[in-house]
């Protein structure tokens, strides 16, 4: 079956009684998913969607948000998750753009946003109203190629865009990553990110099309306490998150209990991976296996991923390995020529059965990134990621192109800058952070200490493991690095915690 809600049908037929969702609130069998899913989707053709249409999903994460996204493949439409959280102003422009028939929300159809104003648009359905019991369920739609899914992000400009994925690039994830990370009927997953952010689809998605259990919890409810207790009461084996997430697990007394839960397999994603995160890690459970994955929103969740090993980590990099079955990746130079010796540097692009079909409503923007004029006879997406291979062939993430400055004759990377820093004694994490430096590029590290110490220590500290020329402007000693709603390092608010501008993308390319 080469449809990721067909695999799921499939092993439904297969295994009916196993359980398959299961929330705080419910949980259902494979056999009850699909009768639920199918009268559901008869609730959507009865309020008028039509295949091709868009369903928003305004939904947290729940096993209802589950079922309202396999409902909208079942009859041919495009789902497209919302957070809950969003202001008004940001929900309005996504549901402008996105123009669905319906939004799937929870409570009463008259939707709010967390200030108690009505949100304009289209017809607001709670998802308690949607399964038709009665009505007879229709085949569902498993024709391809179609779109499926369509999910917004932010650019340097911080305009929301809808990318649009297609059945074809959705399938070849899913099945890509259930394959690398082993997973089937015996795993049983906690998903930790919010599903209005792609990564949560690594864990959701492979899961079922494997026919595991999927365990859900809401991330705000899911600081070290609560996860490790879930972790074990649930009987989890697989998870994935951010360096962020680990870095808040790392740094809780908590940690103890990993070495007694049944994780076999951690992977992480959506930010450069710290081997001194993995060592520790390893510290408290050595035998667990930590992957490193890769995926730009516009290639479809996760498009690569690396076993990483003790032998791997121990040379200092985590590489992001080499790409799924089906996807090519290209290393360009700043002179437009394609890079083949290991060791050098250049911008990543990624051509192959994983990429978007475009951005929703934005051709123009959509052939600006994917490109047909860099590699002869190939569609390509430019990530602006900066990476090499290694001697063993594999793929090493460097930084964003953005990201990386040159300054006194050398090309500074804030991960370069970051990791050296995290390996400092007493330090249990840090992140470096450009700033606007009286209209230069200032670097700032913010640094997570067990122990007293001021920063002047810190900035001697990192004279002994950086050049002088490569160490940043300021040093802010910070109780914990927090996080945003995306599970990824919340840097405005770091900036502005230490009355720091954030750096205008026009000054820095």
């Amino acid at each position: 079956m080469t449809d990721v809600l067909g695999g799921i049908i499939g092993q439904a037929h297969a295994g009916p009684d196993l359980l398959a969702l299961k929330d705080q609130e419910r949980q259902l069998t494979y056999s009850q998913l699909i009768d639920e899913v199918g009268h559901t989707a008869s609730g959507l053709l009865t309020r008028g969607v039509a295949k091709g249409d868009r369903v928003a999903l305004l939904l947290p994460n729940s096993v209802d948000f589950v079922v309202a996204a396999l409902a909208s493949l079942w009859i041919g439409a495009i789902f497209v998750p919302l957070a809950t959280t969003d202001p008004r102003v940001r929900l309005d422009a996504m549901l402008v753009d996105s123009a669905p028939t319906v939004v799937i929300t929870v409570g009463t159809p008259n939707a709010e946003d967390e200030n108690g104003q009505s949100i304009s648009g289209p017809s607001f359905i709670p998802f308690s109203t949607l399964v038709m019991e009665e009505d007879e369920v229709s085949p569902p739609v498993l024709e391809t190629p179609r779109p499926v899914y369509s999910m917004y992000t932010s650019g340097t400009t911080g305009a929301p865009k809808g990318v649009l994925i297609g059945d074809v690039a959705f399938f070849a994830a899913v099945q890509a990553t259930s394959k690398v990370l082993g997973l089937d009927r015996t795993t049983r997953t906690l998903c930790v990110s919010p599903f209005y952010f792609d990564g949560s689809f690594a864990t959701l998605f492979p899961t079922l099309w494997s026919g595991g259990l999927v365990v859900i919890r809401p991330f705000s409810l899911l600081w070290a306490r609560t996860f490790f207790d879930t972790v074990i009461d649930e009987q989890i084996t697989y998870t994935g998150f951010s360096p962020s997430f680990l870095r808040l697990l790392l740094a809780s007394p908590q940690m103890s209990k990993l070495s007694k839960s049944p994780i076999d397999v951690i992977a992480l994603g959506g930010e450069a991976c710290s081997v001194n995160d993995i060592q520790t890690l390893w510290s408290y459970a050595p035998t667990i296996r930590v992957f490193n994955r890769y995926g730009p929103t516009e290639t479809t969740i996760v498009v690569s991923h690396q076993h990483l090993t003790q032998e791997i980590v121990a040379e200092g990099i985590a590489p992001i390995g080499l790409p799924h079955p089906g996807t090519t990746f290209h290393l360009v130079g700043e002179d437009g020529v394609v890079i083949e010796e290991s060791d050098d540097v250049g911008e990543l692009y990624i051509g192959g059965v994983q990429l978007m079909d475009g951005y929703w409503g934005a051709p123009v923007l959509s052939r600006e990134v994917l490109r047909k004029d860099v590699i002869a006879g190939t569609t390509v997406y430019r990530t602006g990621d900066l990476m090499y291979r290694d001697h063993h062939g594999d793929f090493v993430y460097v930084d964003r192109a953005n990201r990386v400055i040159n300054r006194h004759g050398l090309r500074i990377s804030l991960v370069e800058v970051s990791e050296a820093i995290r390996g400092l004694p007493h330090v249990d994490s840090a992140a470096c952070i450009m700033f606007d430096n009286e209209g230069d590029v200032g670097i700032a590290a913010f640094v997570a200490t067990n122990e007293s110490t001021t920063s002047v220590e810190l900035r001697r500290a990192a004279l002994e493991r950086l050049p002088e020329a490569m160490l940043p402007d300021r040093f802010e000693i910070v109780n914990a690095l927090p996080m945003n709603k995306s599970n990824k390092l919340d840097e405005l608010l770091l900036l502005a915690g230490a009355d720091l501008s954030p750096l205008n993308p026009l000054q820095h390319t």
